[in-house]
């Protein structure tokens, strides 16, 4: 099965369950000789967020709109009130989701109001706009940047309270998903401190099953999204994510079980369509 395909499909499921946050993205331009998918690990190429995206979404812009912005910007940087400067950010932040329509944009500037603000429930709010596109995003050189950005601002939520075990797992998520370092159990070891103690946490079990799904791990993603299940039974993303273990694992029986159950679950046209097909040929 072409990993195109995989990807087709996983869109179209992840989809439904609300993974896609804000707006349109930035496809932004590399320099780099390797693809994502020449099959080697390649140290990601970093971001800059005004020379890469802010000069990429300015070009899209009339001009009035991008003078609008610079005004904007201008305030911010004349004032030390921070409660100008958070209302700034936030100005800022809604052009972006309304007028401009672009994620990254809106979540960094959401991000910066909530460093100013420093409450857990901001901090909070902006990491997971990052996380969720962070888990719905392919590209190498965005994960590290989303993850980065996600990083900052759950260590700031830690630090208020230490006790939030969805800050941990989503800061694991980020060493996990976001090319932060050369060694994984960097990010897995403080969530399995979470399941051990909570065995029902959907979320860290979510995030263990994916990650052992991306090392190749199949049968302890498995395992993981199973216990996903037994919590909530209809979890179509942990459903999927089980027949697509099966079938990358080679396991047809099982997997054609478990997109019979995804196909059940999903209300889009195009995610049954696509789970279909790929039943039917996994009986062939």
């Amino acid at each position: 099965m072409k990993k195109q395909h995989y990807i087709i499909i996983a869109l179209s499921v992840l989809a439904c369950v609300g993974l896609y946050v804000g707006g349109r993205t930035i496809p932004l331009k590399s320099n780099s000789a390797h693809s994502a998918d020449d099959g080697h690990d390649h140290a990601p190429e970093k971001i800059d967020f005004k020379k890469n995206i802010l000069a990429e979404a300015y070009a899209k812009l009339k001009p009035e709109q991008v003078q609008r912005l610079n005004n904007l910007e201008e305030s911010v940087a004349k004032t030390d009130d921070k409660d100008q400067q958070i209302h700034v950010f936030h100005q800022l932040a809604r052009f972006w989701k309304d007028s401009g329509q672009l994620f990254e944009p809106y979540a960094y500037y959401t991000s910066e109001a909530a460093k100013l603000e420093n409450s857990e429930k901001s901090l909070t709010f902006a990491a997971r706009l990052f996380l969720n596109r962070l888990m719905a995003t392919g590209e190498p050189t965005m994960q590290n940047w989303l993850a980065s950005n996600a990083k900052v601002l759950l260590e700031k939520s830690l630090k208020i309270n230490p006790a939030n075990d969805s800050s941990k797992i989503g800061l694991g998520a980020c060493y996990i998903f976001g090319n932060l370092s050369n060694n994984p159990m960097e990010g897995i070891l403080p969530i399995r401190e979470v399941v051990k103690k909570d065995p029902g946490n959907v979320y860290g079990q979510m995030v263990l099953g994916l990650g052992g799904k991306k090392s190749g791990q199949y049968d302890k993603a498995i395992e993981r999204f199973q216990a996903v299940l037994k919590v909530d039974p209809t979890n179509v993303e942990a459903v999927f994510h089980i027949a697509e273990s099966f079938d990358l694992k080679g396991d047809k029986a099982n997997a054609i079980v478990y997109y019979e159950k995804a196909k059940q679950l999903v209300n889009i046209p195009e995610a049954k369509a696509e789970l279909t097909k790929r039943i039917e040929e996994l009986k062939k």
